[in-house]
């Protein structure tokens, strides 16, 4: 629910009222949404921290902080509980358009931005990881030389260098992207912009799922080489990353949430793009049986009608759905990779 009013006084809008979770609180500005007075829908706001002149009197804009979570990770982006009185913003886009424009933009962007935290950290963790294993001797070896502390190093640093490729390689298509983000779906292109637009909007999301989950693996994986060292604060950065990992997980949406919304957005264009035209357009390198496979297992998936009736039926549906996802983005990364390493 949102709690958040927004009332035009005098020809500015102000804001009243509370919000439960809001992030990067010692930024100078944030994007917020609230309901204009009298209305249902949302809007979207820009809100400056301080008026001009205020901060170094330390006086913000008309809200304060009643309280700082206290959450595992991502400590240094403080996330806090807030009272709007009266705070001066900004509209951004149409005052009935918030939700479509907070999530198709500001909530993509941020996103994407989770694929190149998770590749960073992966690469950190596998970076420590492999130097721990050069160093450190047990039984008269390297510990990096016993077949199981090898095969696991190969593991992890091949996901953290796929995930690295595809994260670039979504970046540089979404930068390519003609007319950037849009909010929601649109239909004021041609069909061939509207599919690319489309891809970028579900591989965004794709990679936030697949990338972040992969991230908190790699690093479990690369704190076990280190064996009681792993945990310890003082040894390393990884029990650090470890928790910041975690919240990239729920960071913009948790995995339930982008699973189903992944589910409905392909049923909702399944009359202009069908899931073999989606396969074929992202995974064109993959081998032809396979994109076969992938082609016929997301068309059974999206037949279901809707992931919500709670049954055996659904329930394993959800359960392959999950699965595919992270499948599909993998075979992504793959192809990412190979490109790389044919230059």
């Amino acid at each position: 629910a949102n709690l958040l009013e927004a009332v035009e006084e005098g020809g500015v809008w102000r804001l009243y009222g509370t919000k439960f979770f809001c992030s990067a609180t010692h930024a100078d500005y944030c994007i917020i949404t609230a309901k204009p007075k009298g209305s249902e829908k949302v809007a979207l706001f820009v809100l400056p921290s301080w008026l001009p002149g205020d901060k170094e009197k330390e006086i913000r804009n008309g809200f304060t902080i009643d309280r700082i979570k206290w959450k595992m990770g991502t400590s240094e982006l403080t996330t806090g509980e807030l009272t709007f009185n009266g705070a001066v913003a900004y509209p951004v886009g149409p005052l009935d358009k918030g939700v479509a424009n907070v999530v198709g933009i500001v909530l993509t962007y941020s996103r994407l931005t989770v694929g190149l935290s998770a590749a960073a950290s992966m690469t950190r963790a596998v970076r420590e990881a492999r130097k721990y294993a050069d160093l450190r001797e047990a039984f008269g070896l390297k510990i990096g030389q016993f077949p199981m502390v090898a095969g696991q190093l190969a593991a992890i640093d091949h996901t953290a260098k796929r995930t690295t490729a595809g994260a670039f390689k979504l970046y540089r298509d979404f930068l390519a992207l003609e007319g950037g983000l849009k909010g929601g779906l649109t239909n004021d292109e041609p069909e061939a912009a509207r599919k690319k637009r489309f891809d970028i909007r579900e591989l965004i999301m794709l990679q936030k799922l697949a990338a972040s989950w992969d991230c908190t693996d790699v690093i479990r994986m690369a704190m076990s080489i280190f064996g009681g060292h792993g945990v310890m604060e003082d040894f390393s950065s990884l029990p650090r990353l470890y928790r910041d990992a975690a919240i990239n997980e729920l960071w913009e949406g948790p995995r339930n949430v982008l699973l189903t919304q992944m589910h409905r957005d392909l049923q909702r264009v399944a009359d202009w793009y069908k899931p073999a035209d989606f396969i074929e357009n992202n995974l064109a390198g993959l081998d032809e049986a396979r994109r076969r496979d992938l082609a016929k297992e997301m068309t059974e998936l999206l037949s279901h009608s809707d992931l919500f009736h709670l049954d055996e039926k659904t329930i394993e549906i959800c359960r392959r759905w999950d699965a595919f996802c992270h499948n599909f983005f993998h075979a992504y990364q793959d192809l990412a990779l190979q490109e790389v390493e044919k230059v």
